[in-house]
């Protein structure tokens, strides 16, 4: 490609409008109507194009021959291209408006940039392709301004301008990176995806029991393997890891230890670049098993975790690539008719390898960041970062607009820090020491996005705007964070599983001779691999793992189980009353637990005695349901959810505090993420066990806000069944909630507190 060329000739580009560009590219000059009118008859000035451009000689040349049209049409022409040139302009307005082509690539490092790369650049930050990776004004595919056209399915491709980032137009290039390790028969993987599955053993999944095996590992603990298949393999960590038996691509053995380097004690003479823990589960993702971790918390080790998957995600996608394009280049060398077919088949369906959901656009941003620094390193050549301005600022925070003097728990701090924005979407296109942000999702390799954000394309039964064929070909799925998704929407996580690895509906360009075999079998969910983590071990993240996980090298799940609960954090001396309820299956306890707290619950503190009652509702189905029994039975209560307005919620407080009303019912989400201190409580009711265990000692120790000697009559009252076996271990622990599961009686505990 050509490099740019003078400092005056770059300015006269970023002085044309897009439409001028256009004929800049296809012509090799500026168009006669655009010229500056002077006295003196000047000639067009000539800007020298690259070697790729697509027009020839014979065409400029025949099309810059002025012709001979009247008047009349010459006039019409003129207005025609006076209403263009202004519509043009704000056009251009908008675009500049978003990034700044020059001040990016002086981010990048200040490498040379050819005029194709301006015009792919430009190509990809018009407004057109912005549906598909991000959506700047926030607003919803349906709320389009009137005369903008709908999303089509050329939107999600940019075949016109992929010649950079193109899979299939390039080639490996030796500065790049030997491809030994793609040759290494012990490559995890190339054992992986080239390791061919029969019909018999994808027809006996369905009816194969679970066979699983339990380790206990050093640090992650006791580990449950498991699988469908008729093969089980486990193993166990060893002491000592080397860089060069992962396997790892260039030039991450360089740059990670770098990269890492804030979690190492000492760097230099550290004989592992990785930590206890990462290492442990960089041996289970290397080895391309599913992975559930339920003790991923912000707090503690949460961007420890996202590091180590950051490197797995970069190393398989360096290596899928490099495959690409070493078959490239052995395609090209052979002649025609010569070699098997089916020796390059080395792609999906589409484009996209790796999905990875996370709950904020913090999160998407801390995780481009890895990337480049996994791509970068010490290297004085820096990587070109196509779009970098637009990307920090959509996806960066300013630190001024948190509110100033906010008490909040760490965890709190931790979780909502910078942009928590949850409606997004960014595809990113990874090749050769380049990074392409906001590309097309079928021209991307990795996929950033919220669960809302992919619920507004995937789209529901009967609409007609909806796409999931990007989804078809996911090699590589990540889920982090997967607790917040449960105080979000939990059902845009299961719409996005239910449409994971589909046939797709169209094409979309893809070289059939090139697809895997298993891919084109629809087996590609039988090789994708999902990592789950999260803060808790929960019912419903736990029934994704086991239903949507089927990877043929199997499962491991981090089951360790509480020994001692929350409710030692409780610093006040509270009686609580643990009452079980009988439920026939599981689809009952929702009703059970209703007709047990209405029966046998709520006429203890319908006297006027028993005030300053607060209930907590962890589910807003359930909240909804008691607010209109309440509002039914004529009760005097008020009630605080996250719907609630801040005037509303004010209210609410003081009248409850005051003892105006009797009973507050507040919801667990809104306890989440507001983590307001109720004043006034003198009798707690757990409608139902709480999703995170600390937050039983939270709600507990807000007694302590109000102190006017009444410790004797405070009450604390759970409701439980068999099925929250779960939640109850993480409150009192595991032994203690084994006998109480046993019994049917009901358990008082008393807990003197912390003085």
């Amino acid at each position: 490609m050509g490099k740019r060329g003078s400092r005056s000739q770059s300015q006269l580009l970023n002085t044309l409008t897009k439409k001028q560009k256009k004929h800049l590219r296809d012509f090799g000059e500026e168009h006669p109507f655009y010229d500056r009118v002077s006295r003196k008859e000047a000639k067009p000035q000539i800007c020298q194009l690259s070697e790729s451009s697509d027009s020839s000689d014979s065409e400029s040349e025949s099309e810059s021959e002025p012709e001979q049209v009247s008047g009349y049409h010459k006039l019409l022409a003129t207005l025609k291209n006076v209403s263009e040139e202004e519509e043009e302009d704000e056009e251009e307005e908008e675009e500049d408006s978003i990034v700044d082509d020059a001040e990016m690539n002086d981010e990048g490092g200040g490498s040379d940039v050819s005029v194709e790369e301006e015009m792919a650049a430009e190509a990809t930050e018009s407004p057109e392709n912005v549906p598909l990776s991000a959506d700047p004004e926030g607003k919803e595919d349906g709320e389009r301004p009137p005369g903008t056209s709908q999303a089509s399915p050329e939107e999600f491709t940019d075949a016109k301008h992929e010649s950079l980032f193109s899979l299939e137009t390039n080639f490996l290039e030796e500065e790049s990176g030997d491809n030994s390790s793609l040759k290494a028969s012990q490559d995890p993987f190339l054992q992986h995806v080239n390791k061919e599955l029969k019909e018999k053993e994808i027809q006996a999944v369905a009816t194969n029991p679970k066979t699983t095996h339990e380790l206990k590992w050093p640090i992650l603990g006791q580990l449950v393997f498991s699988s469908k298949f008729q093969k089980l393999e486990t193993f166990k960590p060893p002491k000592d890891i080397d860089l060069k038996s992962l396997h790892l691509q260039k030039p991450l053995e360089s740059t990670w230890t770098k990269t890492n380097s804030p979690f190492l004690s000492d760097p230099q003479k550290s004989s592992s670049p990785f930590t206890p823990l990462q290492k442990e589960l960089f041996l289970i993702m290397n080895s391309y098993r599913d992975l559930f971790y339920p003790e991923s918390t912000a707090l503690k080790n949460g961007e420890e975790i996202r590091h180590v998957y950051c490197l797995h995600v970069i190393n398989h996608v360096l290596k899928a690539n490099a495959q690409v394009l070493g078959n490239n280049s052995r395609h090209r060398s052979q002649k025609f008719g010569v070699g098997d077919d089916d020796d390059f088949r080395d792609q999906g369906l589409t484009r996209p390898k790796v999905l990875i959901v996370v709950p904020f656009r913090e999160a998407a941003l801390r995780v481009v960041q890895l990337f480049i620094s996994l791509l970068e390193g010490d290297s004085k050549k820096k990587i070109i970062v196509s779009n970098k301005k637009r990307f920090q600022g959509e996806y960066g925070s300013d630190p001024e607009e948190r509110p100033p003097n906010l008490k909040r728990p760490e965890d709190y701090e931790a979780v909502f820090v910078g942009n928590i924005d949850d409606h997004f979407r960014i595809g990113v296109a990874i090749l050769q020491r380049s990074i392409r942000l906001y590309a097309p999702f079928y021209s991307s390799d990795i996929l950033i996005a919220s669960p809302l954000g992919l619920r507004t394309i995937i789209g529901g039964e009967g609409e007609k705007k909806r796409d999931f064929d990007f989804l078809s070909s996911i090699e590589l799925l990540i889920i982090d964070q997967a607790d917040i998704y449960l105080m979000q929407n939990w059902e845009h996580v299961l719409h996005l599983m239910n449409h994971m690895n589909l046939l797709p509906l169209d094409s979309h360009g893809v070289d059939f001779s090139r697809v895997r075999m298993w891919s084109l079998n629809n087996w590609s969910k039988y090789y994708r691999q999902t990592l789950l983590f999260g803060a808790l071990q929960d019912a419903q993240i736990n029934s994704v793992f086991n239903k949507y996980c089927v990877n043929m090298q199997g499962q491991v799940a981090v089951r360790n189980v509480p020994m001692t609960g929350s409710i030692s954090h409780v610093l006040v001396q509270l009686p609580h009353v643990f009452q079980r309820m009988e439920a026939e299956n599981l689809a009952s306890v929702i009703d059970a637990r209703f007709n047990f707290f209405v029966n046998k619950i709520l006429p203890q503190y319908r006297d006027a005695v028993m005030s300053h009652t607060l209930i907590y509702i962890p589910s807003y189905f359930d909240f909804v349901r008691l607010r209109n029994y309440f509002k039914k039975e004529e009760l005097n209560f008020t009630h605080i959810c996250e719907y609630t307005q801040k005037s509303g919620v004010s209210r609410a407080r003081h009248f409850f505090l005051q003892g105006e009303k009797q009973f507050l019912l507040f919801t667990e989400r809104f306890h989440f993420y507001k983590r307001y201190t109720i004043k006034g409580i003198r009798n707690l009711i757990f409608y139902e066990l709480p999703t995170y265990p600390h937050f039983y000692s939270e709600i507990c120790n807000m007694l302590r806000a109000t102190n006017r000697g009444e410790e004797a009559t405070w009450t604390c009252t759970v409701l439980y069944s068999k099925y929250d076996a779960q939640r109850l271990a993480a409150v009192v622990g595991v032994e203690r909630a084994a006998q109480m599961l046993q019994s049917k009686k009901i358990v008082h505990l008393f807990i003197t507190g912390e003085k």
